[in-house]
């Protein structure tokens, strides 16, 4: 039975993007990473528009040890910030600076956020090197490519560039398709090319490949959180 698959981010500020400080190129970068969770979830957006809340959960269950954010946690706190339906994603990465996650007695924050350069292969990957990027997207084409239930081990290729930033999601790992398929139990679908570098992308609870054109022609924004998470 086919699954709802909700959106609901809003282009951040032109003057916000403008004025961030970007990420430079510090530390290593592996030849290959990737951050998939155990456990992962919809954390709600299969029913509400909370894909920039569902991200931050995401985010936080790269941790390691693995943090589990529960539903109802995300949904209070996406009601309390009142992006429970739609939001910009620098807003949620503002208060999540200072008003995250609260369970179990503790408190699960976002470090400072800088701004990525998601068209620079070399920058982007020394970026999801420090954890996962927070990227808003076009999801019309991506919505295509994930299977429906969602499941991981998806491929995206072959996107054509669209404009329309309504979703949000995760650049959780990068590598060569065959590297990545191999971490995710798959195999590189007949046509493609095991060599070529891909990136791995969370959305509604699955994680799947995507290439880097079909990447770059989806993306408008891209942010990283550092450190990704900070527990008080």
């Amino acid at each position: 039975m086919a699954t709802k698959l909700f959106r609901g981010a809003f282009p951040s500020p032109r003057h916000v993007l403008a004025a961030a400080a970007p990420h430079i190129i510090a530390g290593p970068t592996p030849p290959n990473v990737l951050y998939k969770p155990n456990k992962l979830s919809f954390w709600l957006n299969n029913q509400y528009g909370d894909c920039v809340t569902a991200e931050e959960a995401f985010a936080k269950a790269c941790h390691k040890p693995e943090i589990f954010i529960s539903d109802t946690e995300v949904k209070k706190w996406a009601k309390q910030h009142k992006v429970l339906n739609g939001a910009n994603l620098v807003d949620v990465l503002d208060a999540m600076m200072s008003k995250g996650f609260a369970q179990d007695g503790r408190t699960y924050d976002d470090g400072p956020y800088t701004a990525v350069d998601w068209t620079n292969p070399a920058i982007l990957q020394n970026a999801i090197a420090h954890g996962p990027v927070k990227i808003g997207v076009a999801a019309d084409q991506l919505e295509k490519a994930v299977p429906n239930p969602p499941h991981s081990g998806w491929f995206a290729t072959d996107f054509e560039e669209d404009s329309n930033e309504d979703h949000c999601v995760s650049l959780c790992g990068y590598g060569s398709f065959a590297w990545l398929a191999s971490q995710l139990g798959v195999k590189v679908p007949k046509g493609l090319e095991s060599a070529n570098p891909g990136y791995g992308l969370f959305t509604w609870d699955s994680v799947g490949i995507i290439d880097h054109p079909s990447m770059v022609a989806i993306t408008h924004e891209a942010w990283l959180r550092n450190p990704v998470t900070i527990i008080r």
